[in-house]
């Protein structure tokens, strides 16, 4: 099967070239073969904002779990704190 691909242009220094003609002789491969691995090579080490948002949020979910947090009354808390900041500022009106 065929795979799709898209013509693009795009400028590189002389290193990077030299880099990329290296790789693809070192894989045996042409040098758009080259440029796509080493994309798809990088693009799998670093990981995605969603990722790095998700691990935030699995710390912190973990980090209150060990603490013992009663989220139940922290919730009811950070409302009645919501609530009377509301109150003041409709009252200064």
């Amino acid at each position: 099967m065929a795979t799709m691909t898209v013509k693009s242009t795009y400028s590189l220094d002389v290193g990077t070239v030299r880099t990329l003609e290296g790789l693809a002789r070192r894989w045996n491969v042409s040098k758009s073969e080259a440029l796509r691995r080493a994309i798809r090579g990088e693009a799998e080490r670093q990981p995605s904002p969603m990722d790095a948002r998700l691990q935030a949020l699995r710390a912190l979910q973990e980090s209150v779990a060990a603490r013992g947090v009663d989220l139940d009354a922290w919730e009811q808390q950070a409302a009645g704190i919501r609530r009377g900041s509301f109150r003041r500022l409709s009252d200064s009106e």
